[in-house]
């Protein structure tokens, strides 16, 4: 059988390449063409379109605060030292006026408690002179009782008389009534008697 004569196989890549280059060409001619028309389009947009508004410069910076004077912060230190102190005698004043208060309180209360106490003295005093005077009265009556008597018989009663009521009998008596009176007593009665006048004499002139 004879052989058939060989045909060469296309090449599919050179040809793909060719496509595209071609394709390449002809979108870059439709954007030439395209491309003066736009322009236009452009500067006629930029034409109407307002002018740009003027930009505003941006305002300085405050300026910085001067340094403070040393004199008037020295003034202000000086002045809040000063009402400082103020308020702090204020408060020593208050308290000062507040403890005198409270001691003219306690002055006017000890003031009315010693003239209780000095009424209630004067009162005392009254009623034991009073009772004195009763107490007195009624010696004196025993003492002109008994000087009244009989020596023997007044001399009788003493001798059993309680020796505190005695004293105080024969003391207030006058010595020319006692007198006869001891000697008729019995003798360690009148001794004892005349032993206790003795010392009640000698507390009266102490206390004298």
């Amino acid at each position: 059988m004879p052989r058939l004569p060989r045909i060469p196989r296309p090449r599919l890549m050179p040809a793909i390449l060719a496509a595209c280059a071609g394709l390449a060409l002809v979108k870059a001619g439709a954007l030439w063409q395209a491309a003066p028309g736009e322009g236009l389009l452009v500067a006629s947009a930029v034409a109407s379109s307002p002018p740009p508004a003027p930009v505003k410069p941006a305002p300085p910076p405050p300026p910085a605060p001067p340094p403070p004077d040393p004199v008037d912060q020295a003034e202000r230190d000086l002045l809040g030292r000063l009402r400082e102190r103020r308020t702090e005698i204020e408060a020593r004043e208050s308290a000062m006026a507040a403890r005198e208060a409270v001691l003219a309180a306690a002055e006017r209360r000890l003031t009315a408690r010693l003239e209780e106490m000095a009424a209630l003295k004067s009162r005392l005093e009254t009623l034991e002179r009073g009772r004195g005077e009763r107490e007195e009265a009624g010696w004196r009556g025993l003492v002109k009782t008994y000087e009244s008597m009989r020596p023997r018989d007044a001399a009788t009663v003493f001798d059993d008389l309680e020796m505190s009521v005695l004293v105080q009998i024969v003391n207030r008596m006058r010595e020319a009534k006692t007198a006869p009176i001891l000697g008729a007593m019995r003798p360690d009665r009148a001794r004892t008697l005349t032993a206790e006048l003795a010392r009640l004499r000698a507390a009266d002139n102490r206390t004298e």
